[in-house]
């Protein structure tokens, strides 16, 4: 009898507290590996064939140990060329052996190189239902590039990474290295490789341990880690009507230390500045909602040691007149930047005043045929100054080949001719980009203004560039694309091949 009367007394007490008590919301997956990851494919016409299904093969050995499907890893391409295409949409392929079969069968579109464009449309499809991305997962960008790209990217990679994106970068080219660290997230180190494309295999597991860091859809974790700030991500539980999030962040050994945000309920991601360099920061995050109970989550993250700038200064697009200055890193401690410039060897200098928010400038009104020295220094706020310097060299007038032309030379073969660089060329550099096989390049004697390429058949594309040689730096590049197509025979003529530049 008296079993029989505690378990009445046991329900009603159960169900008059949850009367009170919010009720258990929806959980994130209990799934460490839960999340939407987007291949940036390179699919221009800067490819090789080769290289695009070295590519192909890589994008596999990356994913097939994973798990696929609506609640755990679900994967999409888009191709990078004159229109940015998606390949297929997340929720397509959720099995290994569809997802195997899709990259196999996957094909080059050619085209320009236009990865701003493909970035502003991956923004778009990282958070579309259509796409069958999910809303509340973390969102990983993989970025596969030969380092060209023939729009702007700085500002559709930062919207990416405002919406809590994790942007990884493979660089199978040589690539601008501040440009790119710039567009990966955040330690560069962690997230942007350089690799020939035959090496690719030496980074799988690294970049796929990487990723696998950051697909935990279950948990508060952080991106982006520097010595001053962290961005913070977590599952969306709650909704602007719904609740708000009360954030702590704690320096380890140091309670006295801790502060305080609310944060909306409509947000998922939150960067935190203005944070100790070297330093460990428990951070916990609690939903605050009268709907539904969610246990708060917790991380630890330690920021970066302390950053100094300039650590690098590099000179690039240099000719006759001007030639352009970048630094690295570009931190907030740092109020502005002073570009001291002047001829070598001699005394006199101009100074040029960068805001400590960019990292490059462009120098002008140079004499040609110049060597200069270039110091950049740091000026931080704390009044310390920090300064790197390095040369760099103006071009001759004309320092650039003229009117490269193309005539077929037999079955496979075509002569690449063009007029004289101006100047006191001390030869020229060739290499021909072909569609299918290997790339070649040489270097000819000032007197030569022609070379035979091979392995050129009908019905196949190359990219030839020419280069002259100067006794301080190379000259500009004259590049020209050429697709080989055989005429169309008519009676009684002899058939005859076409060149075509593009």
């Amino acid at each position: 009898m008296l079993a029989k009367a505690v378990f009445p007394l046991f329900l009603w007490l159960r169900f008059a507290a949850g009367q009170d008590t919010p009720e258990p919301g929806p959980q994130p997956s209990a799934s460490n590996t839960e999340g939407d990851l987007l291949f940036l494919l390179d699919s221009s016409a800067s490819v090789s064939h080769y290289e695009f299904s070295k590519v192909k093969e890589f994008m596999w050995d990356l994913l097939h140990p994973l798990t696929f499907g609506p609640r755990d890893v679900q994967t999409s391409i888009i191709h990078i060329s004159t229109t940015p295409t998606m390949e297929f949409p997340f929720d397509q392929h959720l099995t290994s052996g569809s997802l195997r079969k899709a990259i196999g069968d996957t094909r080059q579109l050619m085209g320009d190189t236009n990865t701003g464009k493909a970035l502003s449309y991956a923004k778009e499809k990282l958070f579309s239902g259509e796409a069958g991305a999910r809303p509340d997962v973390p969102k990983v960008l993989v970025w596969v590039t030969d380092g060209f790209s023939t729009d702007d990217i700085s500002e559709p990679m930062q919207l990416l990474k405002d919406r809590g994106v994790t942007v990884f970068i493979v660089s199978t080219g040589r690539g601008n290295f501040l440009e790119l660290s710039a567009a990966a997230s955040q330690p560069s180190d962690k997230h942007l490789h350089f690799v020939d494309v035959d090496d690719l295999p030496i980074i799988t597991k690294e970049l796929r341990d990487a990723i696998l860091d950051v697909i935990q859809a279950n948990r508060l974790h952080a991106t982006d880690v520097t010595s001053s700030s962290f961005r913070l991500v977590w599952p969306q539980l709650l909704s602007q009507d719904s609740g708000f999030y009360s954030l702590q962040y704690t320096p380890s050994g140091d309670p006295a230390g801790t502060r305080t945000l609310q944060v909306s309920g409509a947000l998922s991601s939150l960067v935190l500045t203005n944070l100790a360099p070297g330093t460990t920061y428990e951070v916990a995050l609690i939903p605050e909602s009268n709907v539904h109970y969610f246990p708060a989550q917790r991380t630890r993250v330690t920021t970066l040691p302390e950053e100094i700038s300039p650590v690098q200064v590099l000179i690039s697009d240099s000719g006759p007149h001007s030639f352009h200055v970048s630094w690295a890193p570009v931190l907030d401690s740092v109020a502005t930047y002073q570009v001291l410039y002047g001829p070598l060897p001699g005394n006199s200098a101009k100074v040029l005043q960068v805001d400590g928010r960019h990292n490059s400038t462009l120098v002008e009104h140079l004499a040609p045929n110049t060597t200069y020295l270039v110091t950049v220094t740091a000026i931080y706020r704390s009044g310390k100054e920090k300064s790197l310097s390095a040369k760099a060299c103006t071009q001759e007038e004309g320092s650039r080949v003229r009117h490269l032309r193309f005539e077929a030379a037999g079955a496979g073969s075509l002569r690449a001719s063009w007029d004289s660089a101006d100047g006191a060329v001390l030869g020229y550099r060739v290499r021909c980009r072909r569609q299918s096989g290997a790339s070649s390049a040489f270097s000819v004697s000032p007197q030569v203004h022609s070379v035979l390429l091979s392995d050129l058949p009908s019905g196949s594309r190359g990219r030839v560039c020419v280069q002259p040689v100067y006794s301080n730096q190379p000259g500009k590049r004259l590049c020209r694309t050429v697709l080989r197509q055989p005429a169309t025979e008519a009676q009684g003529y002899q058939h005859r091949e076409r060149d075509r530049l593009q």
